[in-house]
């Protein structure tokens, strides 16, 4: 057995998939710490090439309609258990059929893409409305998030389209790292710090103002005679309310 270990990226993965077909390699596992629990495999770590990887892509799009495409690139962002090995079994079906294999939903392979693509969908779709921006004092709208799949990159463009005026900073606390508007583009930031989840001193003197404003708006609306708790949660989940300004109210 190969065990082959990527960088962590899509196009790594991509890389990978190359390296099987060009190398014929015939029973493969994915691990992205390089470590297999089969003592008897050898462990072969990939170097990301862009142009093998866009082959690769090429051929997927070929073989995929676009929906089936997007399915298995979300599937990557999902952290399912054996993500990349998911993919990976998915891609040889679709390599090794002459039809288009996505509507085959009876395959167990094809409905774990499925599954996988419509959870990390439903998480982006929470995290565009969820989001809850606050003031730096330089001037830098900050917001920090825990979303169960790791979809910054995939909400990127929302933000950067609809606050195209503004600098700001997503973090996704659970991962790490950040993403960071300029103005003019985004890029992904990396970093481990404490310092925004707290304290007063780094707000601008007008944020918690616009903060209290929103809580009464919120409590205004929320009219307690016609509460559904059930429906509320169905729709924002509690696992999100740490970082929703609203909640902190208690409301």
């Amino acid at each position: 057995m190969i065990t082959l270990a990527c960088d962590g990226t899509f196009e790594g993965w991509l890389t990978a998939l190359f390296d099987i077909y060009e190398y014929r390699f015939t029973d493969v596992e994915f691990s992205s710490e390089g470590v297999s629990a089969n003592m008897f495999s050898t462990t072969r770590q990939v170097t990301t090439d862009l142009l093998k990887a866009e082959r690769v892509k090429k051929g997927l799009k070929q073989r995929l309609s676009q929906q089936g495409y997007q399915q298995l690139y979300h599937t990557f962002f999902s952290e399912i258990e054996n993500a990349e090995q998911q993919m990976w079994l998915f891609a040889q079906y679709v390599f090794a059929s002459k039809i288009n294999v996505e509507g085959d939903q009876r395959n167990p392979v094809v409905w774990n893409i499925l599954k996988a693509a419509q959870m990390v969908r439903r998480e982006s779709h929470r995290m565009k409305a969820f989001v809850r921006f606050q003031l730096t004092k330089d001037q830098i709208y900050y917001a920090v998030v825990e979303p169960d799949c790791d979809v910054l990159t995939l909400i990127a463009k929302h933000f950067s389209d609809r606050y195209a005026d503004q600098r700001w900073l997503i973090y996704d606390d659970k991962r790490k790292y950040g993403i960071y508007y300029d103005l003019n583009s985004v890029s992904v930031v990396e970093m481990t710090f404490n310092e925004l989840s707290g304290g007063v001193e780094i707000w601008d003197d007008k944020e918690l103002f616009f903060q209290q404003l929103w809580q009464r708006y919120f409590g205004s609306v929320n009219i307690k005679a016609r509460k559904n708790m059930k429906l509320h949660l169905q729709h924002m989940p509690k696992r999100y309310w740490r970082h929703l300004t609203e909640k902190k109210t208690g409301l």
